[in-house]
């Protein structure tokens, strides 16, 4: 697919709502093999309210979740039209690792490739980056459930 989806296309193949929809815009998406997600990071987000008042730095486990719902578009996508919207459960994280915080004014970039994709079970290897620089990296496993 060469065009990106909006937050309204996104927001038809992930059950996800305010404040837990962590993506913003789709800028590639090639079926069946990579996504690459955008998340624009603000002070609005009502996480920075606890973390950290004086230096807000946005949650590593919320950069896996922008990850995994980058992921979740993706599969969408591979699972075809009839399946959107399907709740898909975050199942498991390997090889996490975070290389420098992510604060207020930052665009996050969300990289996400099929590693396997089975009927119920999917694989995926994900990398976030702010300006070219990776911040995050993980290997995402997710299920599927019943469709919303």
């Amino acid at each position: 697919m060469e065009s990106p989806l909006d937050i309204m296309a996104i927001m038809r193949r992930l059950p996800h709502r305010y404040p837990f929809l962590l993506i913003d815009r789709i800028l590639k998406i090639v079926p069946g093999e990579e996504i690459v997600a955008l998340k624009n990071v603000t002070m609005n987000e009502p996480f920075f309210q606890g973390h950290f008042p004086a230096r807000p730095v946005m949650p590593g486990v919320l950069i896996m979740e922008a990850l995994a719902q980058a992921g979740g578009v993706l599969a969408s996508e591979i699972r075809g039209p009839d399946k959107q919207g399907e709740i898909i459960y975050f199942m498991g994280m390997d090889h996490v690792r975070f290389r420098r915080p992510v604060v207020p004014g930052d665009q996050l970039i969300l990289e996400a490739r099929v590693l396997k994709m089975r009927s119920k079970v999917a694989k995926m290897a994900g990398r976030a980056l702010v300006d070219g620089q990776m911040v995050a990296e993980a290997e995402l496993m997710a299920s599927f459930g019943e469709n919303v």
